[in-house]
């Protein structure tokens, strides 16, 4: 054999794909035997010129990788260099300090990512997995990692597949492909050839790497191992998919720039009016430094990276594991939400919703999911049947709770074991009706067929055959003399499959000995319809009202499933997803749509149907290019590229594999819609907690820079040394910004429109403010600095003061930024225990400050007598009085708050 038939594993040598070949076919091009499998050196041989079933792991970010990225920021730039030019300067004591809060946002950010960084080892578990094979004519168990193109794979019930293989036999084979395809049920398998268009959730000739049997046994041949398998080229498509800039992150980028230029423009000013002051380059370049930390709101970075992490630890409560911190404040910007169906809309349990009987009878059923708790709306003559052959006619097994489990659950393909289910609710003792009316014969489910046949020996009735399949199929069974009832039935399948149903047909035939060898053929034209089964999987009950929250806040839901258009567009419908006007487009449909005529369609498309992983991938990206914040749920395999590209990805907890967790930078872990809407809440909640954190540290910086520009304007003295400043801007502000990134929901988050990605973080609105608190707060601290000096009184005294007037402000004003609107009298720091406690803690340190002798003389303090901080603290309360006095104005004319 050449190293050409090895390269059957890559791909197909002929113009046609492996499903487009017959089997006999595949096993030439393989040059194997399906009777014996390959030789033990067949396999060494292959193996060493095709490498391992594995797939290239991803490269996990190292400590050092983890560390340096918090240092990527405009803000650490701007202390850099101030460091620098205090260390020039001789002012150690200074830099120490700068670097020291540099460092402190780095241990911070580095600890909080380092623990949500996930070791998403999902490629590996191949090596872990162990598979049956034919190799040198013995059935042998190897690690998937160790197969190769040609091996023969034995497969049965609860077996998983460790590689792409073309199914050679059969044996009423089942595969549950949902993490691969989408598709919510197992999927019946197939030998025949296949037409090369067939898409991937429909080649029933094919099993695929990363699935499992559910039912039936088979021999499938290895046509693709490793990165060449589908799970292979998905998670080729997730490594090129590349992952955009958060909303934070582009705001925060914009920020730090024209921070840069401010501060850098602030240098020059100041060096320019010292040196035209004649004062000394050294004395000068300080004073520069101080007003470029003064304008620099050092706290910020640390607020930033606390108040995400908080958020981190308030979505965790509530089911929902962030691995990127950035990720908690892009879900609160999030405009577009595209979920998946199966589990994560719905509950993930077939359940009977309906039954038609002939004669055009309906019979509701109550109850959801697999409890054997709900009733029919009505007993019929013909409902007892009906019954009998979907409990019969059924593989499967319901399960009670019990030790291992700690709910109902069945056993077997859920569309039979919602059957059996049905029965129960009906009152059916299924244990006995098993021993009345035993199994004979039987003719098992087929895909090509599409149905089951079961012989029971009934008291009355010897040979009594129940049919159960789809309806196109059995109704063609049916006698000609029940044509009215055959039309009838169809139409009544075709109202309930436009309902989201998925409809089983059941039919008997007395007296008949059910031969295998003719199989249903020989009951054409003698079988009686019994009527039609409704099933659904059922909605969440709690996703309508999130949807309906999602849509108040701005956020449009898009269905994105494996299920057919039909059944997604009727759930859509009934969650509220799919509104008048709009509808669903399939993997096909969406294929012949060019870039322009998706883009124009996509406010009008609800649900995305039967897609593959390469075009969820272009969903995403088109909506993104329409500048749409995209969320993306999803929790099989081909939802990874997806996952990474999207400016949030949303993994599922419980049936999400790990190749999608690995892509996703949110894990919610009990798979629910609803769990996501309260994250992104909680993510509107820390971005609005940010803007109160900037708008608190911009004013105080800025007011403090203000006061020494007017001071070196005016020919004065200094009013605030270095390490003073330092002291305002590190611990003054950061006892209370970490606090205030405490605050809880305003309770109207989820009432407001999502924050648009280009929204600056000082805004119009937030500048209005600033414009307020900042001359005040500067008008104050220099009107007492130039008052107190024509006083004459000793400049260590005036600068004491001075320092702690600026501080006073600082805590009136942090009561002034948590709301907009609300009067803080009325919020006050009781909204914000924490908030409370910050305050303490910083009236405490400035005390401290002030009457502790080793730091009177590193800050350059001087106690002050207890009676004179009073005036101080009245004159810092106008700045809580002036805002007051705003928000009653806007609450008064009941305008928007800015």
């Amino acid at each position: 054999m050449t190293s050409t038939t090895q390269a059957a594993a890559n791909e197909t040598p002929s113009a046609a794909p492996w499903h487009a070949l017959a089997a006999e076919q595949v096993l030439a091009q393989l040059a194997c035997d399906p009777a014996s499998g390959l030789s033990a050196a067949e396999v060494a041989r292959r193996r060493a010129q095709g490498g391992a079933n594995t797939l290239p792991e991803p490269p996990r970010r190292s400590a050092l990788l983890i560390i340096a990225r918090q240092f990527q920021s405009p803000l650490i730039y701007i202390l850099f260099a101030a460091a620098v030019l205090a260390v020039a300067l001789s002012h150690y004591g200074d830099a120490v300090v700068i670097l020291l809060v540099v460092l402190a946002n780095a241990l911070i950010g580095s600890l909080q990512e380092g623990r949500a960084e996930r070791s998403m080892a999902s490629l590996r578990q191949l090596s872990a997995l162990r598979v049956r094979v034919l190799r040198g004519g013995q059935e042998a168990s190897v690690e998937a990692r160790e197969l190769v193109a040609g091996d023969v794979l034995l497969l049965a019930a609860g077996d998983a597949i460790g590689a792409d293989a073309r199914l050679i036999e059969q044996a009423q084979l089942q595969v549950a492909e949902a993490a691969l395809t989408g598709e919510s049920v197992p999927v019946s398998k197939a030998t025949l050839a296949l037409p090369e268009a067939t898409g991937l959730a429909d080649r029933h000739n094919m099993v695929f790497s990363g699935t499992y049997a559910t039912a039936g046994r088979a021999r499938a041949v290895v046509v693709a191992i490793g990165s060449q398998t589908e799970v292979g080229r998905i998670a080729g498509l997730t490594e090129t998919a590349t992952e955009p800039k958060t909303p934070l992150e582009q705001r925060i980028e914009q920020f730090g720039r024209w921070l840069v230029a401010a501060a850098l423009g602030l240098f020059v000013t100041v060096v320019a009016l010292g040196l035209w002051r004649d004062l000394p380059l050294a004395e000068v370049l300080m004073v520069a430094i101080s007003q470029m930390v003064s304008m620099v709101p050092e706290g910020l970075p640390v607020a930033m990276t606390i108040a995400l992490a908080v958020g981190m630890q308030r979505m965790a409560a509530r089911g929902a594991i962030i691995r990127r911190l950035s990720a908690v404040e892009t879900l609160g910007s999030t405009t577009v939400i595209c979920t998946d169906k199966t589990g994560t809309l719905t509950r993930n349990e077939m359940t009977v919703s309906q039954l038609w009987l002939p004669g055009g009878i309906t019979v509701a059923v109550s109850g959801i999911g697999y409890a054997p708790e709900g009733q029919l709306s009505a007993d019929h003559a013909g409902t007892l049947p009906l019954l009998q052959a979907a409990a019969l006619c059924n593989d499967a097994q319901l399960l009670p709770p019990g030790e291992a489990r700690a709910q109902w659950s069945v056993l077997g393909d859920p569309t039979e074991g919602a059957l059996i289910v049905l029965a129960a609710k009906a009152g059916i003792d299924l244990e006995q009706l098993t021993r009345d009316a035993p199994r004979e014969v039987e003719l098992p489910f087929d895909s090509d067929t599409k149905m089951m046949a079961t012989r029971h020996r009934f008291a009355d009735a010897p040979r009594r055959v129940f049919i159960k399949g789809a309806p196109e199929a059995l109704l063609c069974l049916c006698a000609t003399s029940d044509a009215a009832v055959v039309q009838a039935a169809r139409t009544a399948a075709e109202a309930m499959a436009g309902r989201a149903l998925r409809v089983l047909a059941f039919a008997v035939v007395d007296d008949d000995p059910l031969d295998a060898g003719t199989g249903f053929c020989a009951l054409a034209g003698r079988v009686r319809l019994l009527g039609l089964v409704g099933q659904i999987d059922p909605p969440r009950e709690e996703v309508k009202a999130a949807v309906a929250e999602c849509r108040a806040a701005g956020i449009r839901p898009v269905m994105v499933t494996g299920d057919h258009k039909l059944t997604g567009l009727a759930i859509a419908r009934e969650l509220g997803i799919a509104r008048e006007g709009d509808h669903a487009v399939d993997g096909a449909e969406l294929e012949r749509m060019g870039e322009a005529d998706l883009r124009s369609d996509l406010d009008r498309i609800a649900v995305f149907a039967r897609v593959h992983p390469a075009q969820k991938l272009r969903i995403v990206e088109a909506l993104q290019a329409r500048g749409e914040v995209v969320a993306m749920t999803g929790d099989g395999v081909n939802d990874a590229p997806a996952l990474a590209r999207a400016d949030v990805g949303i993994a599922m907890g419980i049936t999400g594999t790990e190749v999608a967790k690995s892509a996703a930078k949110i894990i919610v872990t009990d798979d629910n819609f609803s769990t996501i809407v309260g994250a992104v809440e909680q993510g509107r909640v820390v971005y609005g907690n940010l803007k109160k954190v900037i708008l608190y540290l911009f004013a105080t910086s800025m007011a403090a820079v203000l006061v020494l520009i007017l001071a070196l304007l005016g020919g004065y003295p200094l009013p605030l040394v270095a390490v003073q400043i330092l002291w305002i801007n590190i611990v003054t502000e950061g006892t209370l910004t970490v606090n205030l990134v405490m605050d809880p929901p305003d309770g109207d988050e989820m009432k407001r429109a999502p924050v648009p990605r280009d929204d600056p973080l000082l805004g119009h609105a937030m500048l209005a403010r600033v414009a307020l608190m900042t001359p005040l707060i500067a008008g104050i601290t220099f009107g007492w600095f130039w008052w107190r000096l024509g006083q004459e009184v000793q400049i260590g005294l005036v600068r004491t003061e001075t320092f702690t007037l600026l501080a006073m402000c600082a805590w009136f004003n942090v009561l002034n930024c948590q709301s907009a609107s609300r009067s803080a009298l009325a919020l006050g720091v009781l909204k914000n225990p924490w908030l409370l406690g910050g305050l303490g803690l910083s009236l405490l340190l400035q005390a401290l400050v002030l009457y502790a002798p080793p730091m009177n003389t590193l800050f350059h303090t001087v106690p002050l007598a207890p009676a004179s901080l009073l005036p101080l603290a009245a004159l810092a309360s106008s700045v809580l009085w002036a805002e007051e006095l705003r928000k009653f104005i806007v609450r008064l004319g009941r305008g928007p708050a800015p």
